[in-house]
């Protein structure tokens, strides 16, 4: 799929299962610098951060309240997955919150995954991997 189209998928997250229209709207080249507050240490040696953000849709029934969806790597050029970096707390410039209390039909949310590539490649694509999809044959963005 092109960034910026949405792709309507099942979704789960422990009991809860809904539906919800999911689109990458961009991926964003950082600054290493940017790496810093993390303190990765040589993880982030050579590497670029780039910034995968999209938007969820709740498009089903079910209150998807206090779920989140993180199902999404960063992928190169040639379709292998980026390095990625689990974020746990705050970083201001890749926001991922769970989604808010109240997530009904027609709620949406923008979140982030943090991606990382070699300084000689970059981060080109996107893909969803949850249920019921797996890594590497998941909803794919370009």
């Amino acid at each position: 799929m092109k960034i910026g189209t949405a792709a309507t998928i099942p979704f789960s997250s422990g009991s809860t299962k809904g539906t919800v229209s999911l689109a990458v709207t961009s991926i964003d080249k950082g600054d290493p610098a940017d790496l810093t507050p993390l303190k990765l240490g040589d993880k982030a040696a050579g590497m670029v951060p780039y910034y995968v953000n999209f938007k969820v849709t709740n498009t089903g029934g079910t209150d998807l309240s206090f779920a989140s969806l993180t199902q999404v790597k960063g992928l190169l050029p040639d379709g292998s997955e980026a390095s990625e970096v689990m974020l746990i707390g705050t970083f201001d410039k890749c926001p991922h919150p769970s989604f808010p209390k109240g997530f009904t039909n027609g709620q949406s949310i923008t979140s982030c995954v943090l991606a990382l590539a070699p300084q000689a490649t970059k981060v080109t694509g996107a893909e969803y991997w949850g249920e019921p999809y797996t890594l590497g044959k998941g909803v794919n963005w370009k």
